[in-house]
């Protein structure tokens, strides 16, 4: 074989010789590699109580085969605006689009690690130059030399470094699903709960306002009374007293009012005063059934997506241990490299060079360093894995407190619905005693006070009982739909990134989603799962 002129002395023999040896190295290495990565295999830890911990959500809970989806479950309370604005906070909501964006970074990172696992060191470099010399005679004298190289390194798997990394990854990746389904949690949670706090006050300030009227009314009265001596100063100065201590709660209530107005406007990422879909409601509040769902709540517990999402984390941090201990072991690499070089003088011929072979490294001293980061990554994993039971554990505080709360407001709504009706017939009856002179005027007054007090406390216990229902369903992880790529981000905001960066299919892509409650590392690899 020649190569412009030069042969390049390499006999059969040999040439067969090193094609073995290097296949051979291939090969070996490609078996070491399929070696069981070093580091633990994660599990989800067990929680010995959960299995114990069967609640009766103090008789507001049934299971029921045909029960409400907990996905949706803001339809119970069949008010289309609740239903409209929960469906715009999905699309407009700031937090809700961070939490999608972040699980396009995460598939950004896994394809990051995934492609560490091919040849690390994919190098092509090239140069020329140009020589020239002016000789004595005058005479000049130029030549050009170029030469050009590709190198390839590739550090093979053996202790599963790159395999850990890709697992940590994935992990991760899935975490940021369950983090957006989580979002979507709160966020269904926080619109329902600002929607009928709203409703609340506005009929707080109903109430208000006709006892406002009512006492203004007997103030009046009073006022024309004591003017033509029929009555003293006492019962005017009190029925005014009266009269303006329950005008001065309306200002009050007001700016409660505003507060969650503008509080539900920046959950839609509106500009404060500016919720059309609220110019049209009244202050009705719905009266709500027990609550049905279809499976008992320590399963729907281990469901729930931030208990999800402290497992996965849990699982990204166990795979970062073993990418800790490969760095206590020798790597294996494999080399190559061709090269050519040459120039225009006539007097050197070009010059083709090929060189291939394994390499090892090995931090042999390294003073601790490696060892204490294997301990740090532990220790990381510990961490992890105590902040998942404690995530289980505050779940279920959650579930008992709000099922806690429901019973308790219920149970105070039939006492304060009585105590209501008794306080308005103490003030008709006050109030015609009165007229009939059998009673002095201090009696109406304090049947007015009293008949305000219970109506307001009435209608408050009313709301705080729907606010329960809610952080219920919250509590039970109701409240997600499974994304897709076209729900994650908007369409002009993928736009947008594809313009600034070449994403690929990232944008376009489905997701993969993760797998059922149990072991997610291993359960996503039996999947083949990947962004």
């Amino acid at each position: 074989m020649r190569v412009k002129g030069k042969r390049l002395n390499h006999t059969p023999r040999k040439k067969v010789t090193s094609c073995l040896a290097v296949g051979v190295i291939v090969c070996g290495a490609f078996s070491l590699s399929a070696c069981a990565p070093l580091g633990p295999n994660y599990q989800d830890p067990d929680v010995d109580w959960l299995a114990r911990w069967q609640p009766e959500l103090y008789g507001q809970a049934s299971v029921a085969a045909d029960a409400l989806d907990l996905s949706t479950w803001w339809q119970r309370f069949n008010d289309p605006v609740l239903d409209d604005l929960i469906i715009k906070a999905q699309h407009q909501n700031p937090g809700l689009k961070i939490a999608g964006l972040r699980i396009l970074e995460s598939r950004a990172v896994l394809g990051v690690a995934s492609g560490l696992q091919y040849p690390q060191v994919q190098q092509l470099s090239a140069s020329g130059a140009y020589v020239g010399q002016q000789r004595g005679g005058g005479e000049y004298r130029g030549f050009t030399s170029s030469e050009a190289a590709f190198n390839l390194g590739w550090e093979m798997d053996f202790w599963g470094r790159f395999r850990r990394g890709v697992e940590s990854a994935d992990a991760a990746y899935f975490a940021s699903v369950t983090n957006h389904r989580d979002a979507q949690v709160l966020l269904a949670a926080q619109v329902a709960s600002l929607y009928y706090g709203i409703k609340t006050t506005m009929q707080r300030i109903e109430i208000a306002q006709n006892n406002v009227t009512l006492q203004q009314r007997s103030y009046e009265i009073t006022e024309q009374l004591y003017e033509r001596g029929q009555d003293s100063e006492l019962d005017l100065q009190q029925a005014k007293s009266q009269y303006l201590a329950t005008e001065a709660t309306i200002p009050g209530l007001q700016l409660i009012l505003q507060q969650q107005r503008n509080a539900l406007g920046a959950v839609l990422a509106r500009a404060p005063n500016d919720l059309p879909e609220l110019d049209a409601i009244d202050s009705a509040l719905p009266q709500l059934s027990v609550l049905s769902i279809r499976e008992i709540p320590a399963q729907l517990l281990l469901r729930r997506p931030d208990v999800r999402s402290a497992a996965w984390q849990a699982a990204a941090q166990s795979a970062q241990v073993g990418i800790a201990q490969a760095d206590l072991y020798p790597s294996l690499s494999l080399f190559g490299t061709i090269g050519w070089s040459g120039d225009s003088l006539e007097a050197t011929n070009d010059v083709v060079s090929l060189a291939a072979g394994p390499s090892l490294s090995w931090n042999i001293f390294n003073y601790g360093r490696l060892k204490n980061n294997v301990r740090a990554q532990d220790a990381r994993l510990q961490q992890a894995l105590e902040g998942y039971r404690a995530r289980v554990l505050n779940a279920a505080r959650e579930i008992d407190d709000a099922a806690s709360r429901v019973a308790q407001t219920q149970a105070s709504q039939k006492i304060l619905d009585d105590s209501l009706v008794a306080a308005e017939r103490s003030l008709a009856i006050a109030t015609r005693r009165y007229q009939e002179g059998y009673s002095d005027f201090q009696r109406v007054l304090d049947a007015q006070a009293r008949t305000f007090r219970q109506s307001d406390s009435t209608i408050t216990n009313h709301g705080d009982h729907i606010a329960a229902i809610i952080s219920l369903y919250r509590a039970l992880g109701g409240g997600w739909q499974q994304a897709t790529i076209t729900t994650l981000v908007p369409e002009p905001t993928r736009e947008l990134m594809a313009q600034r960066t070449d994403w690929g299919d990232l944008l376009e892509a489905p997701l993969n989603n993760p797998p059922a409650v149990g072991s997610p590392v291993a359960t996503s690899q039996e999947q083949g799962a990947s962004p």
